[in-house]
């Protein structure tokens, strides 16, 4: 939800006294918000002067290559079109915070495509809030065990055929660190529950039985369903994934709720 705070507020910056968003000045303020970016184009459908003045746009059309939104994080390529926004124009006299939702006067929807590099992912991989949810799952994989594991050097390979794999080393303790190795195809379920298809894991290249890799990719599961945005007003609906040799391409709904609104939207659009 990065790129999506970074454009709200910017949408808010540079809305004029006469009512007139440029396209140009609206790239300026996204690409000013952002560590680098290689290409971006914004397209705007203003709204009547007296609603812009009100915060409402008709529409944006964003595309970028090569976006970084931090020293550690970077998009490949991004394709993003709205549906009519109505920004909330006293944001502008606020700390906006962390949360997109105080941007909003209704709630915002968007279709979006996103292209990461598997390059961008192994980079992604070593970002600090990165390696914090790595930690958190890699327990959570590990059936919710007490012992001191810790993780390092994670690295992701795309195999195609929306199939990848996953290497790390796992330490316990003072114990020597072990090669783990995961390989598994990915599927969806309803838009919204990433599903491992066939996976194999391998320890210092001794693979697990089959009965213990299907328990402990069920202990996965929550972590793998995208609903559990939903508690925080963000709805996501991934419509495709496809995974190649080189990138991997996401076509996904986005909509994030107003502070109004978030309590009651998961339960209708479920």
């Amino acid at each position: 939800m990065e790129f999506l705070t970074i454009f709200l507020s910017s949408l808010l910056a540079v809305v004029s006294p006469v009512g007139l968003i440029i396209d140009s000045v609206a790239e300026d303020a996204i690409g000013s918000r952002l560590e680098q970016v290689e290409q971006l184009a914004v397209r705007i459908d203003n709204a009547p002067s007296y609603q812009l003045l009100q915060g409402k746009v008709e529409r944006v059309r964003i595309a970028g290559r090569g976006l970084l939104l931090k020293p550690d994080i970077r998009i490949e390529l991004l394709e993003l079109e709205t549906d009519p926004i109505n920004l909330k124009l006293s944001s502008l006299r606020k700390s906006t915070g962390n949360s997109p939702q105080t941007l909003l006067e209704q709630p915002f929807q968007a279709g979006l495509r996103l292209v990461l590099t598997e390059s961008d992912l192994n980079q992604a991989l070593l970002s600090p809030i990165v390696t914090a949810q790595l930690q958190q799952l890699g327990r959570r994989f590990l059936g919710g065990s007490q012992r001191n594991y810790q993780f390092f050097n994670p690295r992701i390979e795309f195999l195609g055929e929306n199939r990848l794999s996953f290497q790390l080393e796992v330490q316990e303790g003072n114990a020597p660190p072990l090669a783990v190795s995961i390989e598994s195809g990915i599927g969806l379920i309803s838009g919204h529950l990433l599903e491992l298809i066939e996976p194999e894991i391998a320890v210092e290249n001794d693979a697990f039985p089959p009965e213990l890799v299907s328990k402990l990719a069920g202990s996965l599961r929550d972590s793998l369903d995208i609903c559990t945005l939903e508690s925080a007003g963000i709805t996501v609906r991934l419509l495709e994934l496809n995974i190649g040799t080189s990138e991997l391409e996401a076509i996904a709904f986005v909509r994030i709720d107003n502070s109004e609104a978030a309590s009651a939207v998961s339960q209708q659009l479920r």
